[in-house]
This record gives structure tokens, sequence and C-alpha cells, in this order.
């Protein structure tokens, strides 16, 4: 049953996928001043700098966190995780996804996110790394739908008002969406995002988007209310153009998109960037995670995005080569103003 934030979204819904060492919270302020804010000052991303609703340019709708383990929020060493939890006034609505296969860490993470702020928490069920599914979370949660509801009710319980929601696969070696997704439904969810691939397939084949039509189908035979639990789609989305169209195939109330945002912070504003200006917001991005997280995360995380920042231009290979060897944001900044110098 859709409840909190989410009852008040205009549809098409389109959000941004969490993604592990990706959407931490430099790229993610990235992405609210250059997607929905269009590049304004937001200063510090407090309430009080960010520009009238009526000012915004675009999406995405819905922000995640990076995935945070319920057992380690749940730990002595639980201080180290809190950088994965930090956002800012300009995400909102900001979810905090979470993962683990204890009912009652869920239970006493949901307080948490309570504490924090946060506008509504997701339980990961279908990421497929296996150090996470030797935990038995993430996607072998499709394996033992009976422990997923466990920790879903234990999650609603500490919650208190914030709606929860779902992110998974359509199955685990197979598509079992017809045994999976009553489960979930059952639990009165806000909203489930399905990954259109098993946790077998990974991200080796093309998504199945008729496995989403599918899930659509079966919530409305499920419950046909206006509050029924809403369904997102996500997988090879590219832009909102493929998100659109995908939406229109499937009668899904949503998107998320994941890779389609690397290296274009300003995808859901629909805004096609110079080089010169992917390139000083690429330094920006960079300056950014060392100020927030430079003291807990490896300088090594940046260079995925420079991957897809730097290409499509004369010199994208040879600054890209540059780049991955440096160590500090003045080092990018350097090449960057000497590539920008070059005639070309």
């Amino acid at each position: 049953m859709v409840t909190g934030f989410w009852k008040n979204l205009p549809k098409p819904i389109y959000c941004l996928a969490p993604m592990a060492n990706v959407t931490d919270a430099a790229f993610r302020f990235i992405i609210a001043k250059y997607s929905k804010y269009g590049g304004m000052d937001i200063g510090d991303g407090s309430k009080a700098n960010l520009p009238a609703e009526a000012f915004r340019v675009g999406g995405p709708d819905i922000m995640w966190t990076e995935f945070v383990s319920c057992d380690g929020l749940c730990s002595p060493g639980k201080d180290a995780l809190m950088v994965d939890l930090a956002y800012t006034e300009s995400e909102r609505p900001i979810v905090t996804q979470i993962f683990g296969s204890k009912p009652d860490n869920f239970y006493k993470t949901a307080l948490l996110c309570q504490e924090l702020g946060f506008d509504g928490i997701d339980i990961n069920m279908g990421c497929p790394d296996k150090n996470v599914e030797k935990q038995c979370a993430g996607a072998a949660m499709i394996k033992n739908p009976k422990l997923a509801q466990e920790c879903i009710r234990a999650t609603q319980k500490g919650a208190g008002n914030l709606p929860i929601s779902v992110k998974t696969r359509t199955g685990y070696s197979k598509n079992q969406l017809d045994e999976w997704l009553p489960y979930l439904l059952e639990t009165n969810l806000s909203a489930i995002t399905i990954h259109a691939r098993t946790r077998k397939e990974m991200s080796l084949v093309p998504a199945h988007w008729e496995n989403i039509a599918q899930a659509v189908k079966l919530r409305d035979n499920f419950d046909s209310s206006p509050a029924k639990t809403l369904i997102l789609g996500n997988g090879d989305v590219k832009d909102l153009t493929d998100a659109e169209e995908k939406i229109r195939q499937t009668g899904a109330d949503g998107i998320m998109i994941g890779r389609g945002i690397f290296g274009n912070p300003w995808l859901f504003a629909r805004h096609s960037p110079s080089t010169e200006e992917k390139l000083k917001v690429m330094v920006e991005h960079t300056y950014l995670f060392e100020k927030l997280l430079g003291k807990e995360k490896s300088f090594d995380i940046m260079k995925k995005h420079y991957k897809a920042y730097v290409n499509g231009f004369d010199g994208a290979k040879e600054l890209r080569v540059k780049l991955m060897a440096t160590k500090t944001a003045n080092e990018v900044e350097n090449l960057v103003n000497e590539h920008l110098l070059v005639p070309t």
C-alpha cells in the first residue's frame, strides 16, 4: 500500500538507482545541483540555500543512498558506516537502502533511519554479490521468501510512519515473479523496484522488460485499489526518452536509472553539456568527494567516474590515462586546465 512521500509523487516516477561506491554523498549532491536545479548555486545543499520548488528544472524524483549493512549498523563498528548515510536537503526525498537477514537488526536499523530524518527505507533483495549472499541477504532473499517477509515486517515496525520499499530481481536462477512477487505484495510495501534480470543473469544479458509488464499485471490482479503498491522497472535504461518508452510498453509506475547516470549528472534535466562543462563539473565532483569522503574512502573510487566523464572528444583517451594516475583533486584540476588550454 503506497504511503508517505510516494503517494504525492507525479507519475511516471524517475529515480536514481543506489549503486555501491557510485551514488555516494558527493555524486548525489552533484546530480541534485545539475539535474534538479540546473546548475544553480545551492551552497551546501541545506534547506536555506535551495531555490524555491518552482525553480526546479528536473529530477530525479527520488534518490537512494548506497546500500548499508544492517548488521554493521548494529555493531560496535557502526561509526565507520555512517558516512554512507550522509545526505543534504537538496536530495529529498531521500531513501536509505539497507541489507541483511536478521529481522531484529532490520528493526534497530529502521529506528536509526527515523532518527536520521530519511524519507523512506528500501530493502535490497537483489544484490548478487557473493559476500552479501553469504549473509543470506541481497538476492539470496529470493530463495527464502518467509524470511524476506519477516525482515520487511520488522523494518515496518521500527520505521514508524516511514514508507518501506524493496528492490529485487525477477528471480534467482529463473523468472519466479509468479511465486516471489505475491510474497512481497502481502507485506503492503509502498513500492517494489524490479531489476529485469535474474540473479543468475547478473547484468550479462539484456534486461527482460516484458517481465516488468508481467509484474504490473500480477500487482493489478493482487490489488486494484488506488493505494496499490507501486511497481518500478530497472535495467538497461539509457536516458529519459528510453525510460518513457519502457513505461509506455510495460505500464510501470516509474523507472529507476542506474548506469545511465555515469558521467552524466545532467541526465534528469535533459541537458547535453559541452566538453568544457563536463570536465569542469568532473573537477567540482572530485573536490567534493575529497571534502566529504576523502578520509573514509579511496580516491580510486573517483576513477570509474573519470572513465565516464572523459570520452567522445579529441584527446579524451590521453586525458583518461593521465587521470588514472592522479591521487588528489588538485592534480585532476591541473590536468583538466592543461587540456582545456590545448586548441581543438
